[in-house]
């Protein structure tokens, strides 16, 4: 018969459309406000801490839905509202410290069953639920001259040791070297030293005039790696900086050459989140200069070889310039109560430095040591019209303690202003310095309501275009065009079990994305049932026509969507943010419309007219 399927594709049908319901079911049970504990460092998450939360809960008067250890390492508290929510969230950091990570989340109210087979909901962009969406921009040629100055001053020293005499060494703004000479035969020996010494620079001789000279240039090569390894480093400390913040679900994701975009779902707090991602705190120790006269320094004159600095108050301070122990030697840090009861933070290091720092605490005992706090803020201004973002370093004396004893590889610091000063100081020092300065490009803030709202016009857009398409369909092809609305049907559940089997996140574009594949879907039965209409207008028989309508509408419809396919895969490719969401909705809609329009369709109208041998007339419309 030209019309029936072999039974094993209509249970292939049927079990593609049964685990697609299954996974897709997820979506409709919506989330709970919820707060996820998870633990820092040696810290643990056992009984014992799952009560001390519900314990911190009830004497806060927070009422919770449940509470579960959801994972080895993570306790999660659901709660049915938003403002609880965020009251229990502040307060359960406060009660358990910096042993633990206190995060807001949106936890799925999935039943146990579904869960149980992995299906979950697809996750919800910023748009959607609210948050904070920064634009950052790395300063990755500051790194770059940086790292050339240094290799230049490395020539300079590694010719001097060799002996290899040279008139002068200069470096032009494009990071070009160029190194003159005086005699024909240092030219020749530094040409050959140079050359094995500094594999990844460009050596070229110049001889024009009677001039002998060698230019160096890094290899472009070597440029490129130093730029990925920057952006790279910088999207890890980001990332550890937004754990530490307290995040769930955030997204750091590269846009562009030298750009990063940052999505901190739940976040309501810019000026917060800004401070500390753009943060690139860092501690030296330096020993307190004795010696010398500090108001001499304050007037002006500063003994070689010493600082001055300043307490945040405007207290001046003499110190040594040797620094003693830096901030990069720093492995973990966290904030506590001293025995005096003021903040501390609690340093441990490791290095090569930590036995010299040993050495100088030992020999110092009972002198002062000063902590200076240094971080680069980053500054707009207007300069002839034009927005310049340039880097400050600000410094400052945060505590110059008396030294009791040698210091080893745990110590405090103690002279903190406040709780959160410190909390803010050891999640800074713990997450690491950045590896190039950063500034903001573009900062936008969305709100939970208008998340809200966004969401119920994205459903609203679906259900009106949804229910527009299945009444003209139902009365312009009458039983066809019933069979064209389950399939579309269909289609949209295939989507959205896909996009949570995946782990997608669905945005707003993404939600028109689903909009225009279903728009796409209903135009592959128009063409069918169009093709079948001429074909009984011709003359053919309503079972010939079937089969015709299907087998001749296929290479149009295939046709249409390889082209809009491949829109949408090159969408994917070079476009960021939200419109890869687009694309991906429509990748998806634009698959599973092939196979609902077409092979589902066709199974059920197979069913319906396949075992009718004198079949007279089609339910088809004019």
């Amino acid at each position: 018969m030209q019309n029936k399927y072999p039974l094993w594709k209509y249970i292939l049908i049927v079990v593609i459309l049964v685990i697609g319901t299954l996974y897709a079911l997820p979506n409709i049970y919506g989330d709970d406000p919820a707060v996820q504990i998870s633990k820092n460092g040696a810290a643990v998450i056992n009984q014992q801490v799952e009560k001390q939360v519900v314990t911190a809960l009830q004497n806060a008067d927070l009422k919770f839905k449940s509470i579960k250890q959801e994972k080895p390492n993570l306790i999660l508290v659901r709660f049915n509202d938003v403002s609880t929510q965020l009251k229990a969230k502040e307060y359960l950091k406060a009660s358990l410290g910096d042993s633990y990570t206190v995060a807001i989340n949106l936890a799925p109210a999935t039943p146990k069953w579904l869960r149980a087979i992995g299906a979950n909901p697809c996750k919800l962009g910023l748009d959607l639920r609210g948050g904070v969406h920064f634009l950052k921009a790395i300063d990755i040629n500051s790194v770059i001259d940086k790292r050339i100055n240094g290799e230049v001053q490395s020539i300079s020293n590694n010719l001097r040791e060799k002996r290899i005499r040279y008139a002068s060494v200069t470096k032009n703004a494009a990071g070009m070297v160029t190194i003159h000479f005086r005699d024909q035969d240092a030219f020749n020996k530094a040409l050959n030293y140079l050359g094995k010494t500094y594999p990844n620079w460009l050596f070229n001789k110049v001889t024009n005039n009677g001039e002998l000279a060698i230019t160096g240039q890094m290899n472009p090569e070597m440029a490129q790696k130093m730029r990925e390894d920057v952006i790279k480093q910088t999207m890890t400390v980001l990332r550890n900086r937004i754990n530490e913040l307290g995040v769930a679900e955030p997204i750091v994701q590269q846009q562009g050459k030298g750009r990063i975009a940052i999505d901190l779902p739940g976040v309501q707090d810019a000026a917060q989140a800004q401070r500390i991602l753009g943060g690139t705190a860092t501690l030296e120790f330096h020993m307190v200069d004795a010696r010398h006269n500090l108001q001499a320094a304050v007037d002006g004159n500063v003994p070689i070889g010493s600082k001055l600095y300043y307490f945040k108050d405007g207290q001046p301070m003499l110190v040594k310039s040797l620094i003693v122990l830096k901030g990069s030697n720093i492995t973990s840090a966290s904030s506590a109560y001293g025995q005096a009861g003021t903040a501390v933070v609690n340093i441990n290091v490791s290095g090569p430095d930590v036995s010299y720092f040993n050495q100088i605490t030992r020999e110092n005992v009972g002198k002062r040591m000063a902590i200076v706090y240094v971080e680069t803020q980053n500054k707009t201004k207007l300069v002839k019209g034009k927005i310049v973002n340039t880097a400050r370093k600000v410094e400052h004396v945060i505590s110059a303690p008396r030294i009791d004893s040698a210091l080893g590889n745990s110590f405090q610091i103690t002279g903190m202003q406040s709780a959160q000063a410190a909390r803010n100081l050891a999640l800074l020092l713990r997450a690491g310095a950045l590896p190039a300065n950063i500034y903001t490009v573009a900062e936008s803030t969305v709100g939970p309501s208008l998340g809200k709202a966004n969401i119920h016009k994205g459903i609203l857009s679906v259900e009106i275009g949804f229910i527009a398409i299945i009444l003209f369909m139902a009365l312009y092809y009458r039983l066809f065009g019933l069979v064209a609305d389950l399939a579309l049907g269909a289609n949209l559940i295939l989507i959205m079990a896909i996009l949570s089997l995946l782990g997608a996140t669905l945005t707003l574009p993404g939600i028109a994305g689903i909009v225009l594949s279903v728009g796409m879907a209903v135009d592959a039965n128009v063409l069918i049932n169009e093709r079948i209409r001429e074909e009984l207008r011709l003359g053919m028989t309503p079972q010939a026509a079937i089969a015709a309508g299907y087998a001749r509408a296929f290479t149009t419809i295939v046709d249409s969507n390889v082209t809009t396919l491949i829109v949408a895969v090159v969408l994917f490719a070079l476009a960021t943010g939200s419109v890869k969401g687009f694309a991906i909705t429509l990748t998806i809609g634009l698959l599973t419309s092939m196979f609902t329009a077409i092979t589902g369709t066709r199974a059920v109208i197979n069913l319906v007219y396949g075992n009718k041998k004198k079949l007279k007339k089609l339910s088809i419309g004019v």
